[in-house]
């Protein structure tokens, strides 16, 4: 029920996929997530500094989904 596009939750407008990890029994295991939305007219929107800012906090980064 995975797509290969992710989109926003509120406005439903693609957004970019952004790799997170997490350990699994000693290892680091890439997780592929939607990443946040640029949409100007959505609530949820996320300008460029706030979303670099908390890529940089959380160690996440845009990559497209094997």
């Amino acid at each position: 029920m995975d797509s290969s596009e992710h989109v926003c939750p509120v406005c439903g407008q693609p957004v970019e996929t952004v790799v997170r990890r997490h350990k699994t029994l000693g290892a680091w295991v890439p997780r592929w997530e939607a990443g946040p939305c640029h949409n100007p007219e959505c609530e949820a929107h996320v300008s460029g500094g706030e979303a670099e800012r908390a890529g940089r906090e959380s160690g996440e980064t845009s990559a497209s989904q094997p």
